[in-house]
């Protein structure tokens, strides 16, 4: 992946401030593309994203929006579009996870999730149709928990699940800007969202899927939203690429 060149391209990432998110700004901000980081709480995590981006020799600019708010979501592209000028890349990173059995889901973790996750993933992807020059790449996230039948995910799979279906029909919708669309679905990855609610039989149960018996890093989950945001990738869309170490 060290020969994906991304100067003079500019790519916005929600959910940056940390995880996968943030591994991603690096990754595409060593590759050479400019990034507005993307926040809700986390200030000081994101300036830290900026200062590492900038150390790789990219610019970078925080931005504070709620992804779950649309108004908030249309206040991050005109921002992002003031500061840098076009967008070329945008990335829908910013997610939750609720592990609860089906009949204990309440409502409240159901909006949650469906909030963030699929709605705000929609409404981010809109924005990205709007703005996007020509060519551009819009990245979306799921997970490989939609192909695996996992209790306690339900809720969490069914947000999933809504954005393959949204990658699918945005593709064909933009195709004749020659911008692609399309998903990303890591399986378990160590990243504070996972081992900050998961006991260590859960993590442990998670490693077991993978033929490599242990979790997955942010980093190989960026290596491949690398290559989809590049011209190498110009003939893929509407496609959902499993990144899970043959978890299944």
């Amino acid at each position: 992946m060290s020969g994906i060149n991304l100067q003079g391209r500019v790519a916005l990432i929600t959910g940056s401030s940390r995880g996968i998110g943030r591994a991603i700004a690096e990754r595409l901000a060593a590759a050479g593309a400019d990034i507005a980081v993307n926040f809700t709480q986390g200030r000081e995590a994101a300036a830290d994203v900026v200062a590492t981006v900038e150390r790789l020799g990219a610019k970078a600019v925080a931005f504070q929006a709620d992804v779950s708010k649309t108004a908030d979501v249309r206040r991050l592209f005109d921002e992002a579009s003031a500061q840098f000028g076009h967008l070329d890349i945008v990335i829908a990173a910013a997610g939750i996870i609720v592990h609860k059995p089906l009949l204990e889901t309440t409502e409240e973790d159901f909006d949650r999730l469906f909030n963030i996750n699929a709605k705000g993933s929609f409404f981010v992807m809109q924005e990205a149709a709007k703005r996007l020059v020509d060519g551009g790449r819009i990245i979306a996230f799921s997970s490989t928990l939609t192909s695996l039948m996992a209790p306690g995910y339900s809720a969490y799979s069914g947000t999933k699940g809504a954005v393959e279906q949204f990658v699918r029909s945005l593709a064909k919708e933009l195709g004749k800007r020659k911008i692609t669309v399309n998903a990303v679905a890591p399986g378990p990855v160590e990243t504070d969202m996972l081992t900050k609610t998961e006991p260590r039989e859960t993590l442990q149960y998670l490693a077991g899927f993978s033929a490599f018996a242990r979790l997955g890093q942010p980093d190989e989950i960026a290596d491949v939203v690398a290559f989809l945001a590049s011209d190498s990738a110009r003939w893929v869309s509407g496609q959902t690429v499993r990144v899970n170490g043959a978890a299944m």
